[in-house]
């Protein structure tokens, strides 16, 4: 029989080992979900860091609290907390079942539910399930519920109980060490409330580095009235002086004579030109001024 539980309510739990199952609705801006347990001795503490089990840390030492990860069924995403309550060792009284949303309020989280089954039946009826509503909305943690002893046997309580100071604030309520160099950095860059603890493993990115950029070539302009040095057929010749004949598509400057470096360049006007032969011998300057002849 499936229990359907009201916030505060608790029922009995028969089977050796159960599956706390974490589930909620994705969605667009709907935060990613994560599902952690701490182990508590009989003070209300962990006993030591080992006790904190979640994404970074996902197996217990003991090996009977283990984290199975995350999993998209036809409800929606799930994130799974397994105990094996006939193991857990004598010194833990109670295991609260905790959900974190990095630093994301749950008023934005919807149909959050855990559900717990029966980890000895394959393909079972859940044995209770409770629909976990934040109260104020502003929650960035939430307690689900929690395993408790009751004698010789094991309870499940529906808690919902939130924190607005991340799952680094609810840790820090039960014992976990957290340094707060980091907490306070992670708080400045917006990593989210695990990064408190060590980065979760994987494979780290490898990338190869861009060239450096080359600034694009300024083009030079010619200051005129003086010779400048052609840099290339584009260069603009300075007007007034002659320039150096470097390329056939140079223009000349006008006003002096130019070297004759190929038959395509125009001469500079004003000024006689250079004749390539010799002048002829039969050439007579014509008569000057008014010329009078004698009777």
């Amino acid at each position: 029989m499936t229990h359907a539980m009201l916030k505060g309510s608790n029922v009995p739990l028969d089977a050796t080992a159960v599956r706390a199952v974490l589930r909620w609705t994705p969605g667009q801006d709907v935060p990613d979900v994560d599902a952690s347990a701490l182990l508590l001795g009989p003070d209300g503490r962990v006993r030591s860091d080992e006790d904190f089990v979640f994404y970074n840390q996902p197996r217990h030492p003991s090996g009977k609290v283990w984290r199975l990860g995350k999993k998209r069924v036809t409800e929606g995403l799930t994130d799974t907390i397994q105990t094996d309550l006939a193991g857990v060792e004598s010194g833990v009284g109670q295991i609260l079942l905790v959900a974190s949303a990095d630093d994301v309020t749950f008023d934005r989280v919807r149909d959050l539910r855990i559900v717990l089954y029966d980890a000895t039946v394959a393909d079972g009826e859940p044995l209770a399930y409770f629909d976990i509503k934040p109260e104020t909305g502003a929650e960035t943690a939430l307690i689900c519920g929690e395993l408790y002893r009751r004698g010789d046997g094991w309870k499940f309580r529906a808690l919902g109980e939130g924190y607005s100071n991340g799952l680094v604030g609810l840790a820090t309520d039960f014992g976990i060490s957290v340094d707060e160099t980091e907490a306070a950095a992670a708080a400045v860059t917006g990593s989210g409330p695990d990064a408190a603890w060590s980065a979760p493993v994987s494979s780290p990115e490898t990338s190869v580095p861009l060239p450096p950029e080359q600034p694009a070539p300024v083009p030079q302009q010619p200051s005129y009235g003086y010779p400048q040095p052609a840099a290339s057929p584009t260069a603009q010749p300075a007007y007034g002086y002659p320039q150096p004949q470097t390329a056939p598509a140079a223009q000349p400057a006008y006003g002096y004579p130019q070297p004759q470096t190929a038959p395509a360049t125009q001469p500079a006007y004003g000024f006689p030109q250079p004749v390539g032969t010799l002048p002829d011998p039969d050439f007579r300057l014509p008569p000057q001024g008014p010329q009078f002849l004698g009777r």
